[in-house]
């Protein structure tokens, strides 16, 4: 493949631009203001622990679309002083009532029905009270005066509300508490204001976990969920807690990469990377290296969906699949001159009506799941990355599930609750690990990532993107690791992922030449007709040299900033 295909020809490298920089601090997330917010607390004397607090929260208000309170997440927190890695796991679970016969197509992820117990409030108290500095009050300040005094409208934020304004005014409680009443979408640089985010926000300062969960904010929750027919109880809110695991770990070329166990899915990237891992030679863009990934994937999403759950309810046979032996068995199932025929991917539009076929008087879900790459600009999850000057790194994934969750807001609270049983398996028929039950946590794609040389940090990333954030984050780690790139040309390359079974969608910026000889090895190999697509994710990450200062990558592909102190 020859190399003037992907030159490395920009005054930055092989980025639009440059990493951001920084020597003793770096916040990398999906929005400016949220970024500028965990500096803020930094410089108040906050730790990493503290900044993420004001990041995730802020990110609530200025995306409601991808993440808040109301939704669910996971988080790898480096605590230096440790010299360890733990995981928070605040995925949620399903309502005691939720069982397969509740659900249909649309009720898994509209509406009442579809959230799981949410998750992110617990796990913003949890880390901050185990591990933060500053008061409550101060790492949730900004994003409470973000709320109420509004946050302008980027043209990615505006375009949001656009696109989704006939899904959202169909629900009485989001036209009152997020909408304001409005008749018309806001426009691009409009204040969109949120004051009932505001005093839910206010509230959970001051009360924490338990007034969330237990108190006035869970009564409204509750209530308003019931009311219009949903299943969370009050005793599943007080029930829920965030909860401390350990991280899956491989080796790769000499680094150590952690990831989340299972409910995770991040074992599909260790399991990947074993395999790579018995090619000493990967080159960036060549024909050779592309199959061997794409194979490499496909054997991987293979057992990723045979096995993936929640651990609790089913029985994963996770040291075997992310052992170095077994990668060595699929590695030899892939043939360098053609590739194999995948039966398996699961991803959540295989479970819903076609477009054409969903009834007329439903425009607003027919719009909400348009075929094409225009599907994913509905908004999904965020990502973001924060570095302290003690060496504390707090790697975040935090989701509504599809943009603005299930689409209601809990009366008067301005919080949006996730639909995160979309990702459930409804069919009892269906002998899948990840069938809805009571209680039970989802296969949750989310997963972020660290990567370690000698027990010292040098990558914090990870992304938004359903099912192909197990492959985008994948090819950010072989940008980092195998081809030398820095955060930012990991996070900038031009990326591909799975859309259904056998079919690969590539962004615009892979030439033709490359995509045919690809197909002409038995790929199915479609070109998306943007360079820069939100449908491979939206990257954040934190790299930190061998010189110990920081460089902070964001995606262009979202409205992402990285900066440093």
């Amino acid at each position: 493949m020859p190399a003037s295909y992907f030159p490395a020809d920009t005054t930055h490298g092989r980025s639009s631009r440059a990493p951001a920089v920084g020597r003793s601090g770096m916040v990398a997330s999906a929005h400016p203001w949220a970024t500028q917010a965990g500096l803020d607390v930094m410089k108040d004397g906050g730790n990493a622990f503290d900044a993420a607090v004001a990041v995730a929260s802020s990110l609530n208000v200025a995306e409601p679309f991808m993440s808040g309170a109301g939704g669910i997440g996971v988080a790898l927190l480096y605590v230096a002083s440790e010299r360890k890695t733990h995981v928070l796991n605040f995925s949620g679970r399903a309502a005691s009532g939720a069982t397969p016969d509740q659900y249909d197509d649309e009720t898994k992820q509209i509406g009442p029905k579809a959230p799981l117990v949410p998750g992110n409030a617990a796990g913003w108290v949890a880390w901050h009270e185990k591990y933060g500095r500053l008061p409550s009050r101060r790492v949730f300040r900004d994003a409470i005066e973000y709320a109420r005094r509004g946050v302008p409208l980027s043209p990615f934020g505006a375009e949001m509300l656009q696109q989704n304004w006939g899904f959202l005014t169909r629900f009485e409680s989001t036209r009152k508490s997020f909408l304001g009443g409005a008749t018309t979408p806001p426009t691009v640089g409009s204040l969109f204001r949120q004051p009932d985010l505001g005093d839910s926000l206010t509230a959970l300062a001051e009360g924490g976990r338990k007034e969330f969960y237990e108190g006035r904010l869970a009564r409204a929750i509750v209530k308003s969920f019931q009311k219009a027919g949903g299943l969370l109880t009050l005793e599943d809110m007080a029930a829920t807690k965030a909860e401390w695991e350990e991280p899956l770990r491989t080796t790769y070329r000499g680094l150590e990469v952690r990831v989340p166990p299972p409910n995770s899915s991040g074992f599909q990237i260790i399991e990947t990377l074993n395999i790579l891992e018995g090619y000493s030679s990967l080159e960036f863009g060549t024909t050779e290296t592309l199959h061997i990934m794409l194979e490499a994937v496909k054997l991987a999403i293979e057992d990723r969906v045979e096995h993936g759950g929640d651990p609790e309810f089913s029985k994963i046979p996770l040291q075997r699949l992310i052992s170095k032996e077994y990668a060595a068995g699929l590695r030899a199932r892939i043939d360098l001159k053609k590739a194999f025929k995948q039966k398996k991917q699961r991803y959540p539009r295989e479970h819903l009506a076609a477009a054409d076929g969903l009834p007329a008087e439903q425009p607003w879900l027919r719009a909400r799941w348009q075929d094409g790459d225009d599907w994913w600009t509905h908004g999904l999850t965020t990502h973001f990355a924060v570095v302290d000057s003690d060496g504390n790194a707090v790697t975040v994934t935090q989701t509504l599930g599809n943009g603005y969750g299930c689409g209601m807001v809990a009366d008067g609270t301005g919080l949006f609750l996730n639909n995160m049983c979309l990702w459930f398996d409804i069919d009892p028929s269906t002998p899948s690990a990840n069938l809805i039950g009571p209680g039970k946590r989802v296969d949750f794609c989310v997963a972020p990532t660290q990567v370690f040389e000698h027990d010292r940090l040098r990558l914090s990333i990870g992304t938004p993107g359903s099912y192909g954030i197990l492959q985008t984050t994948l090819q950010m780690l072989t940008n980092f690791i195998d081809f030398g790139m820095n955060v930012q040309e990991a996070i900038e390359a031009p990326r591909f992922r799975l859309q259904e079974p056998g079919v690969m969608n590539f962004e615009g910026r892979f030439p033709q030449p490359l995509i045919d000889e690809l197909n002409g090895l038995g790929h199915t190999i479609t070109r998306l007709p943007q360079g820069w697509s939100r449908a491979v994710g939206g990257a954040h990450g934190i790299q930190v040299t061998s010189h110990g200062t920081l460089l902070g990558g964001a995606d262009p592909r979202r409205d992402g900033v990285a900066l440093g102190l």
